[in-house]
């Protein structure tokens, strides 16, 4: 496996375009913006697009997915469906964030919990992280024991839970419940800031141990 990171938008965004060395095959995971970015990107290294794969549906995470699902004529993937209100929000999501005007639109493929995905010989394991967002999913890859999790947890911090139908207990229960039973040395790939493991959250994140939060 390869992963290109491609940080997007004034939010500094981790947009992941995950690779299988075998095939080529590539996917976007949260494509939040400066989709000409991410497209000179894959065209770089000469790769496959595959699909678009979303974690959930703030503005800063999916800005991109339908200019480049129309470019490469591609399918977008995920999140889960209670996300559904946040991709007809988009328009209000951008006023409120300063982006430019976007129309609503909906992913073509709903995950949930238990679902696999199979990228050339990837495969990864959907684990449906509600708090954040209330249909928000993480990427699981086991074979290189790394995990995608857009806004769920962050190095030394975890998401916001003041957004609607933001639930801080629910947050800290997806962490708790799916991604601190991860394995230890498990690489978190999150949507803003520098990657982390496991065992770094587990033993010194301060919201999870209850110091903060």
């Amino acid at each position: 496996m390869e992963i290109i990171t491609v940080p997007v938008t004034a939010f500094a965004q981790n947009c992941r375009v995950v690779i299988c060395k075998q095939t080529r095959h590539a996917a976007v995971i949260d494509p939040g913006g400066d989709a000409d970015k991410i497209i000179t990107e894959l065209a770089k290294h000469q790769l496959s697009l595959q699909c678009i794969l979303l974690t959930h549906g703030h503005l800063d995470h999916v800005g991109a997915a339908k200019v480049l699902a129309e470019h490469f004529s591609v399918d977008i993937v995920g999140p889960q469906k209670d996300e559904l209100f946040w991709f007809d929000a988009l328009p209000m999501q951008a006023q409120m964030f300063g982006f430019a005007p976007i129309a609503p639109f909906h992913p073509q493929h709903w995950l949930s919990h238990g679902d696999t995905f199979t990228l050339g010989q990837l495969r990864f394991d959907i684990r449906h992280c509600p708090g954040h967002t209330p249909g928000h999913i993480v990427f699981y890859e086991a074979t290189h024991q790394l995990v995608i999790v857009g806004d769920v947890i962050f190095k030394g911090s975890v998401g916001r839970t003041d957004f609607p139908k933001g639930d801080a207990q629910q947050l800290l229960d997806s962490i708790k419940n799916q991604i601190l039973t991860l394995p230890d040395e498990t690489r978190i790939l999150s949507g803003h800031g520098p990657d982390t493991k496991v065992l770094t959250e587990r033993i010194s994140n301060p919201f999870i141990s209850g110091k903060f939060g």
